[in-house]
This record gives structure tokens, sequence and C-alpha cells, in this order.
């Protein structure tokens, strides 16, 4: 079993590291604000041990894809695909920046021996848009990076395997899903509600997933893009103080992690993380 669902205990994940992410290319709307400054490479490098050693002190294995010079914005691990029980989606890219990406993560898929159960190749779509809800029910954001035809490649793909797959369409201004919801415990989820379909929130209602509700601002801070470790565990950033301490009161451990640099590229931990192992 590799991926079980979105909460349970989180047991291994493929990051990598931004050895060559030297500026924020223009390609979202956080990243355009930064875009042609050199970031911080010390900085960058110092977030990335940080969010390492955050998973090592979790009991997390952590596997790296190695870094090259045309990988530029690969440190957003999550994007490559998406990862179930049977086995990892690959994903295809709307951005020619990101091309590169998707051999060479089909490769270190390969080399860990997880099987890829299908993929999409005429649509596009991109692992922060797809998101568990229950085991075998998945969303699926079409916002900016994925498209109708991806959706429906992923789902042509999973249905045969017993999986529900809903679209979840948004303000392509949100980039991905992620960034503008995430599950965070089985039952509880932190979220932008009045950017998303009413569909999406009458599923949540009919799941019983409670909506930690964040401002439309926060998406574009990194204030959704959280990581659900598992056992009531989650990664969060430093400067996420009230969705910090919202998810406090409702009973889970937050670990803060100070990044700041990395997000000027346009994401955070929930980004950088390719989860490999779940259940």
């Amino acid at each position: 079993m590799f991926v079980r669902n979105g909460t349970s205990e989180l047991k291994k994940v493929l990051i990598c590291p931004p050895t060559y992410l030297e500026e924020a290319a223009p390609i979202n709307e956080i990243s355009k604000k930064y875009a042609d400054q050199p970031l911080d490479r010390e900085k960058l490098s110092a977030e990335f041990e940080q969010l390492v050693e955050a998973y090592r002190q979790a009991g997390i294995k952590v596997e790296q894809q190695t870094a090259t010079p045309e990988m530029t914005n690969a440190v957003f691990a999550r994007d490559f695909g998406g990862c179930v029980k049977e086995g990892y989606i690959l994903g295809r890219f709307k951005k020619d920046l990101r091309f590169p990406e998707r051999k060479a993560y089909a490769d270190k898929m390969k080399k860990l021996g997880i099987p890829k159960i299908t993929e999409v190749k005429e649509g596009y779509f991109e692992g922060g848009d797809f998101a568990f809800l229950t085991e075998k029910i998945i969303a699926v954001g079409i916002i900016d990076r994925t498209n109708e035809k991806g959706f429906e490649e992923i789902k042509a793909g999973l249905s045969p395997l017993g999986y529900e797959v809903y679209p979840v369409p948004a303000d392509p201004r949100y980039l991905h899903l992620d960034m503008c919801f995430n599950l965070v415990d089985d039952h509880l989820a932190v979220a932008y509600k009045e950017g998303l379909p009413t569909s999406f929130l009458q599923l949540l209602e009919k799941l019983e997933i409670e909506i930690i509700p964040v401002p439309e601002e926060a998406i574009f801070k990194h204030g959704c893009n959280l990581e659900s470790l598992g056992a009531k565990r989650v990664l969060s950033l430093k400067q996420n103080t009230a969705v910090n301490q919202s998810l406090r009161s409702h009973g889970m451990k937050v670990i803060e992690l100070d990044i700041t640099e990395t997000l000027k590229a346009g994401g955070g931990p929930h980004c950088m993380t390719f989860p490999l192992q779940r259940g």
C-alpha cells in the first residue's frame, strides 16, 4: 500500500532541494510579485533543511529527488502527479518551465518501486490540485494548471479502482486547490469557502468535514498550504498565526516552519511534499 488517504499517518515523502531556484519565475500570482528578483540561496537551503528536519523529527522517511539545472522549480515536488493506495498518477505540466521534471520524477518513482497506474497524456494536471476527501473520494481542482481534459483522464484512470473523483473549479488566480483548500484531519479542513463552488461545499458537508475559514488574502500568503502528518499533527507556517491558533483549538498539534523565501516562488510546505506512503 502506498497512500491510503490524505490524513492518516505519513510515513515516507519525496522532496527536492531548491538548488537551482535562483529567481521567482512569474508563473503564478505570488511569484509575479518577486519576478526577476534574485532569491537568497542560503535562506532557501536553510528552509529546505528545516522541512527535512521536521519530517525526520516526526519519524517520517525522506527520499530526495536529485536537483538539476533544467529543473528550476522541482522543489515543488507535489506537482508532478498524485499518489493513491495502488500507485501513482503521472501528471502533465502546463508550463514549459516545468516540462523536464516530468521524466525525472517518473524515473525516480520507478527507482522507488512505485507503479504508475495512469497518466495524463492530453490534458493538464498538477498534483497541487489533487486532494483526498476520504479513502475513496478524491477532489481535483480545475483552477489554473489542471484542465477539464486532465480531470477526465484522471477520472477514467481511477474509477475502475473504485475511486469517486469530483471536479472543483475555482478562480485561476488561486493556482492550485491546495492554495485555497486543505484537509488536515479526517473531518477538518482549512479553506477559503467563498472561492469554492457550492457543489463542493455541499459534498464537504455531506462528508461531515468542518471548515476552518480563511480570508481570500490568506491564499496568497499560503494560509491553506498545510501538510497533514496524521495523528492530529500538521505542518504549517509560523506566519499563519490565526490559522494555527484555530487548528490548535480544534485539537491539532501544529508544527511551525519559519519559511518565507521559498514562498516567493509561489509554493509552501504542501507544494514541497509528495507523499509516498501514508496509512
